[in-house]
């Protein structure tokens, strides 16, 4: 529903009318509109690591899991960077550290290790999703991105520049996986 209507077209009274049931029961459930979001938000990201996975490839799928619903749900990216603390968030922490305990790394590096990941996960996950919805719909993005880099001032900009047929010609989920690479390569080194 939030997909098509966007968090505004998420009333009490519009999800009783589509789950046909009175918004007494859904208030049996959740307090409020901001519950109600955050209970979306669960349902969308809750999932466990499969056993027999090593902790390396089971943080790249939390994180790839992550990026995979805020681009398939929009919404799920700004809510995840609304409320930091709330359980949804503390999951993907949750699933992040146990990777990393098993990992190895030392107990002075978790936290850090962990937050560097998570920030990065919700970071990126969240500004891919809310520049693709600034991006009018049948928007050329190779033509798009070309525009982009072509309007850069050659001074200010020299670096983006020479990088601009990387830019227009990358794959945003291929772009996360290596920062999620890149991440894991310094973890490596606590252990």
């Amino acid at each position: 529903m939030v997909d098509v209507t966007g968090e505004s077209g998420l009333t009490f009274r519009a999800l009783a009318a589509e789950l046909r049931t009175g918004a007494g029961a859904i208030y049996w459930h959740v307090a409020n509109k901001s519950e109600l979001l955050v209970a979306a938000t669960d349902a969308i990201l809750t999932g466990a690591a499969e056993p027999g996975v090593a902790p390396e490839d089971a943080i790249r799928a939390v994180a790839l899991g992550v990026y995979d619903a805020v681009e398939a749900h929009p919404w799920v990216g700004a809510q995840l960077n609304r409320l930091p603390s709330q359980r949804t968030t503390l999951r993907v922490f949750e699933r992040l550290g146990r990777q990393l305990q098993a990992l190895g790394v030392p107990v002075a590096e978790q936290f850090n290790s962990a937050s560097a990941l998570l920030n990065y996960v919700l970071g990126v996950a969240a500004q891919n999703a809310a520049l693709a919805g600034q991006v009018p719909a049948g928007t050329n993005r190779t033509a798009f991105l070309e525009g982009v880099a072509a309007d850069l001032d050659p001074d200010d900009f020299a670096f983006t520049r020479t990088v601009a047929a990387q830019l227009r010609d990358h794959d945003d989920r291929e772009q996360f996986r290596a920062g999620i690479d890149l991440i894991l390569a310094g973890i490596r080194s606590y252990r």
